[in-house]
């Protein structure tokens, strides 16, 4: 374990997002870094995908990007090296949207392709958001729909067509820079992004960190068309999969069949925020959320409950 330091604001004990260290009473930073494999065909579309999920851990933590590092694996051997650069192309340009400037990178051989972002930004330690806020009587507001990953699995396997895989794409490549506004703008207890251990997964992140519990309505959530019926044909990826196993140990899903279990466990890219608020602020967060053009939707309730693991649930489904 590293020595304790008195200017770590937000280390990794809590599983958040990102980390945070205090440079002066009025400024902390906060880094993050994130890369994975191709997960959808087009390699400027990766490019943005994985610009816009690297970037998204600043945002949940109430953050603004400042700079920006490139980390590339690439089989040089078997894919041209003008694919790579369409690849940092597209993260280019999502890094543009940010107001992100990128300083550099490093790239290596690589048996498989890889792509991400180490990102630094800054936030007023005032304005900091963390995944340990959530408090009893919030509501829980989610801003983009779920399935992600069954969707990007239909892709690779050539099941998906662009009527239903063009929304997921645009909607991972969307940063949650309106979303980390539309919260700051309100004052929210606690948020997290959704990302590759799905809602459930992060969800009891979030609440082991604030010694809580949460039920779950089950009829709010949202998801991406097709993803239901790619569900029942077995589309499923297999890191949403080992997401329910995890996730089932402190999940109570009622009478919910095994298909929306898996559709609330699935491994996300570049999902949303989810954002814990006190319910009187509930209305005023949605507002805000649209007045930036994000489609925020209340999916469930904060309980006073500490957590624990076990089959009565730290979160319930209903």
């Amino acid at each position: 374990m590293p020595e304790p330091d008195p200017n770590v604001l937000v280390g990794f004990g809590t599983a958040d997002d990102a980390g945070v260290y205090l440079l002066r009473d009025d400024l902390a930073i906060v880094q993050t870094v994130d890369f994975f494999t191709p997960i959808v065909d087009d390699p400027f579309d990766w490019g943005r995908i994985s610009a816009a999920n690297s970037l998204s851990d600043i945002y949940a933590m109430g953050a603004t990007p400042l700079s920006a590092l490139q980390v590339a694996g690439w089989p040089r051997d078997t894919l041209p090296l003008e694919m790579l650069g369409e690849v940092f192309a597209g993260g280019l340009t999502v890094l543009k949207e940010a107001n992100c400037v990128l300083l550099g990178g490093h790239t290596i051989a690589d048996d498989e392709p890889k792509y991400g972002l180490a990102v630094t930004g800054t936030v007023h330690p005032d304005d900091l958001v963390t995944n340990a806020g959530a408090t009893p009587g919030d509501v829980l507001v989610l801003t983009k729909p779920l399935g992600s990953g069954v969707v990007a699995t239909g892709i690779k396997r050539g099941l998906v067509d662009d009527v239903v895989a063009d929304p997921v794409i645009d909607a991972m490549a969307t940063l949650n820079a309106g979303a980390a506004r539309a919260m700051r703008r309100v004052g929210v207890n606690a948020a997290t992004d959704v990302t590759g251990f799905g809602l459930l997964g992060h969800l009891g992140e979030m609440i082991r960190a604030s010694q809580v519990s949460t039920t779950l309505q089950w009829d709010s959530v949202p998801f991406f068309a097709g993803v239901h019926a790619l569900i029942g044909d077995d589309v499923v990826p297999g890191g949403t999969l080992r997401n329910l196993e995890a996730v089932s140990r402190f999940t109570n899903f009622g009478s919910h069949d095994r298909a929306r279990q898996i559709a609330l466990a699935d491994a996300q890219t570049s999902g949303g925020l989810l954002i814990s608020v006190e319910a009187p602020l509930e209305k005023a967060l949605l507002q805000a959320l649209r007045e930036e053009g994000v489609s925020g939707v209340t999916i469930g309730v904060i309980r006073s409950r500490a957590f624990a693991d076990g089959p009565s649930g730290a979160v319930v489904v209903v």
